[in-house]
């Protein structure tokens, strides 16, 4: 792989609901991350969160528990018990923001994996300010 980007969860919903908004600049986003071999990295709170949106949507739904297991380009990161408390102090910290747990525990695996980009269609990367977003 040429190099890793992490997979937000706004990014993925995005990607598999067409009735997004930015579902289109995902796919093409998509599209360019796998030609230019780029590993998409995540934890499991991630397709937590997907799949929590698409409570609606079972189809939907089932290609997300596809997703990550069948594709080589997606990589599974473990969440370190350390990671966990740490992103509640994170939290704490930047308690003017409105990041969610998982924004908290994902800043801290990209720190610890030095993954410096992520995909997401949403502010908080922006915010937290040490993450080069792509979306």
């Amino acid at each position: 792989m040429a190099g890793r980007v992490f997979l937000d969860s706004s990014f993925w919903i995005a990607l598999r609901d067409r009735r997004e908004p930015w579902h289109q600049m995902a796919r093409e986003l998509t599209q360019h991350l796998l030609v230019d071999r780029m590993q998409l990295v995540f934890t499991s709170l991630v397709p937590a969160e997907v799949y929590a949106y698409f409570t609606r949507a079972p189809r939907i739904r089932l290609q997300v528990l596809d997703d990550a297991p069948h594709n080589r380009a997606m990589k599974w990161e473990p969440i370190f018990p350390a990671e966990e408390l740490e992103s509640m102090e994170l939290l704490r910290q930047h308690n003017g923001k409105q990041y969610s747990y998982c924004d908290a525990v994902s800043f801290l695996v990209m720190r610890r994996l030095q993954v410096r980009r992520a995909a997401s269609f949403e502010k908080h990367f922006r915010q937290f300010g040490e993450f080069e977003v792509i979306g």
